[in-house]
């Protein structure tokens, strides 16, 4: 596999590197404006920059299991997503989060299985547990769903919801939602069909992001 990871890069230096290199060079050499942060999975089924058709410097992607957006602590401790944003929002004045979750999730997968493993040297428990309280109210909210396919897609799209207010509990987030000059976006992206939905908070529902 990394023999081909090695091909790959051959190609991109002899054709995408040679065809962009000004817009590379430009951001190696002036740094970083991007406009958009993009919270989503680790997943290696989709990428972001594709899926928008972007270039590169114009998503600031954080990628964690799960697309989780933890809430706001003055705790000490390693907190990498919540450092990312704080870089998004206060260093690179983004315009717009969008945080994003997708079909077929593992990570909330875990967080719904009954089969929970006790494994002391696992992380992933506790970075779910986050969400435990949207595992919760799925469960309770569809009692007798008639495919067990619903259930993941119900809960895949609460965690999107949670994350979006998780973040209006970091301050220098709020203050700038409340001014009016940071959006925050929910999507999910359904990696059969490719279709991406939106949140729409005025019906409490998604819709395909193409309609209007």
């Amino acid at each position: 596999m990394i023999d081909n990871l090695i091909q790959g890069y051959e190609e991109y230096r002899s054709q995408y590197f040679r065809d962009n290199y000004d817009l590379l060079y430009k951001l190696g050499t002036e740094g970083q404006s991007p406009k958009t942060a993009f919270i989503t999975c680790c997943d290696s089924r989709f990428n972001p920059l594709i899926i928008t058709n972007s270039d590169p410097g114009d998503l600031f992607i954080i990628r964690n299991v799960a697309a989780l957006v933890p809430p706001f602590q003055k705790v000490s401790g390693c907190h990498g997503t919540s450092a990312a944003v704080e870089y998004a929002v206060r260093h690179l004045e983004v315009d717009d989060i969008i945080v994003m979750g997708h079909s077929d999730c593992g990570g909330v997968k875990s967080l719904l299985s009954d089969e929970q493993v006790e494994d002391p040297d696992s992380f992933i428990p506790a970075w779910m547990s986050i969400a435990k309280k949207v595992r919760e109210n799925t469960l309770h909210d569809n009692p007798s769903v008639d495919t067990p396919e619903r259930l993941p897609c119900a809960c895949e799209q609460a965690v999107v919801k949670l994350s979006l207010e998780n973040l209006k509990t970091f301050p220098w987030v709020k203050e700038r939602v409340e001014a009016k000059t940071l959006s925050l976006h929910g999507w999910y992206y359904d990696l059969v069909s490719g279709e991406v939905l939106s949140y729409r908070s005025e019906t409490d529902s998604y819709k395909p992001v193409l309609c209007k």
